[in-house]
């Protein structure tokens, strides 16, 4: 079959008898010389109306065109169903949705970076429809409060709207004309004060954004800029390609690291002061197939002293919690996976313990955080100061609390194990699914069974679940019953809790989600489970015996801060070891 030919859009102008074959020809010339696209070049020399382009593409493109100044058609509008960021980012306008489908008002379907950007961000596949710019921006003006297209219009969300090259780079810019990471921009003539003017921004602008982690990841033909905020990465932007190099090279430098050398990891660090306040920046460089991809983990120094309350405990474990972090000797473990806030935890512990009637030493690979008062070694493996080797000279340093970054192998191990026994109290991380684990853990690294018994006073499992926005949550008067009974939350505790939905306003950006607090599962050895530990128990009779000596476990902590409305039911399942769970069944 003969694949079917589109028709040029000055054509089907010309057809129309919107413009003259002269006038097309004509833009066509304007259009190469200027980086226009031809409807654009027309406007501009009063040749078409806006309208006529728009109507011309929905016709070439075989997708409905709509004209936004006739009720019948602005009144299909749903802004119900897309954020307003990304409506004004994006100038694009949802009609309806219906299944894993959504359908867009667009002013330029040959944007398809947009395209696929926006179907990444909603993860739904993208029908269109085409209405004149101009209506869009006004529709989105009056509905709003505020343009599109690329004005910040001094909206309080966490992320600026427009995009990060044109607002750092200076140039002149006809704002009737896309100024999308696409476009047409010379960034380059700005020189390297643009890339730095570039790179400044996105750092200051992830710190305000209460970001953790800035993400610049190169792909074939584009830069992806991502933000992780309250654990889920965001979009920020796509760079051009041929801003690459300069963009690596200007955040390796910054980083103290050696920019000709592209084919290894790197890792450096950036201190930068933004607001005022000194903030660090612990940057990792890997090379990837499309180029070297960097993140910049943001270390905020008020991060890890926002006290033991704000962490999510429930009353009954900060109470365990503290009587633990206080006594005299033995090893207390948290556990999780990486990004679950284990360090966190541990520094507010210390935070606590930090006066000066005692001698506290570290031992981190790397050191995040600085503490006045307490003495924090760098692990560096190049020159062998490595975990043992600390831990053995930490012991001859009379210390009353040892912080052990990580328990990676037995002879750290067996190190932490011997200073808990002879009388130093010891933090460190492991990494496993819960508490009753990192018994089976340390015997698998070849520890033996009667030193973890003896030596653990306490272990506990956390993971960072997102807290709806105490702005804008709403009571949810009919919550999904399905991923209730899947966190085991019944009917009645529905009835007389507080179950909540996420809301929309300025103040969490329309994501309906505002920080993160931790679930915790907490597992003090008693008598019974050092008796199973010694024994070699399976993982399922320890976990037996810590709930039936008053452990919670991670879904039961999550279930208290559902009923609460604290968060809802789909970000616990998310974290939570439920049987049978699909993540993926959860919307955004």
């Amino acid at each position: 079959m003969a694949r079917k030919v589109r028709k040029k859009l000055g054509e089907l102008l010309v057809a129309a008898g919107h413009a003259t074959q002269a006038q097309v020809d004509a833009a066509v010339t304007a259009g190469r010389s200027g980086g226009k696209r031809i409807g654009e070049a027309l406007i501009e020399a009063g040749a078409c109306k806006e309208e006529h382009v728009a109507r011309a593409l929905a016709e070439q493109f075989g997708v409905e065109f709509l004209n936004l100044d006739r009720p019948e058609h602005s009144n299909r509008i749903d802004l119900s169903l897309m954020s307003d960021d990304l409506v004004k980012k994006y100038l694009v306008l949802p009609l309806q949705k219906q299944g894993g489908r959504i359908k867009l008002l667009i002013h330029d379907p040959m944007d398809l970076e947009t395209l696929d950007l926006l179907r990444f961000r909603l993860n739904a596949e993208i029908d269109t429809a085409i209405a004149p710019r101009s209506q869009i921006q006004d529709f989105i003006a009056a509905k709003t409060g505020g343009g599109g297209g690329g004005a910040a219009g001094g909206s309080s969300s966490m992320l600026s709207k427009e995009s990060l090259v044109t607002d750092s780079v200076d140039v002149t810019v006809d704002k009737s004309v896309d100024t999308s990471i696409d476009s047409s921009i010379d960034v380059e003539a700005g020189g390297d004060s643009a890339i730095v003017r570039l790179c400044s921004r996105i750092i200051i602008e992830a710190v305000r954004g209460r970001a953790s982690d800035i993400h610049v990841e190169p792909m074939a033909d584009r830069v992806l800029l991502r933000y992780r905020i309250d654990g889920h990465c965001h979009v920020r932007d796509n760079l051009p390609k041929r801003m690459q190099s300069s963009i690596l090279a200007r955040l390796k430098l910054m980083a103290g690291v050696n920019i000709a050398e592209r084919r290894v990891p790197q890792d450096g660090r950036i201190k930068m002061m933004v607001d005022g306040t000194q903030i660090d920046f612990r940057v990792s460089c890997c090379p990837a197939y499309h180029g070297e991809s960097v993140v910049m983990r943001i270390l905020r120094p008020d991060s890890v002293r926002i006290g033991l309350v704000n962490l999510g405990f429930e009353t009954d474990n900060l109470d365990v919690f503290n009587r633990v972090i206080r006594r005299p000797n033995g090893i207390f473990l948290v556990t999780g996976p990486t990004g679950s806030g284990k360090t966190t935890t541990l520094y507010s512990a210390l935070d606590v313990l930090n006066r000066p009637d005692k001698k506290i030493i570290t031992a981190e690979d790397p050191v995040e955080y600085n503490f006045k008062g307490i003495n924090q070694v760098q692990v560096k493996e190049a020159i062998g100061l490595t975990f043992p080797i600390i831990l053995k000279s930490m012991l001859r340093q009379a210390p009353n609390v040892i912080l052990v970054g990580e328990i990676r192998d037995r002879e750290v191990a067996d190190i932490a194990i011997q200073a808990a026994l002879t009388g130093h109290l010891v933090f460190s991380t492991l990494h496993t699914n819960d508490a009753p684990s990192a018994i089976t853990r340390l015997v698998d690294m070849g520890v033996k069974p009667f030193l973890v018994a003896s030596s653990i006073q306490a272990i506990m499992a956390q993971r960072l679940i997102r807290m709806l926005c105490q702005k804008c949550r709403q009571p949810d008067p009919e919550p999904d019953l399905k991923m209730l009974r899947l966190v085991g939350v019944t009917d009645e505790e529905v009835a007389r809790g507080n179950v909540s939905k996420p809301g929309r306003c300025p103040a969490c950006n329309s994501a309906g989600f505002r920080g993160r607090k931790a679930i915790f599962e907490m597992m003090i050895m008693n008598g019974e489970i050092r008796d199973l530990a010694f024994q070699r128990a399976p993982i399922a009779k320890v976990r037996e015996a810590a709930i039936r000596s008053g452990m919670r476990s991670l879904l039961g902590d999550g279930k208290i801060k559902i009923l609460r409305g604290d968060t809802t039911p789909g970000e616990v399942a998310r974290f939570a070891q439920i049987e049978g769970f699909n993540p993926n069944e959860i919307s955004r």
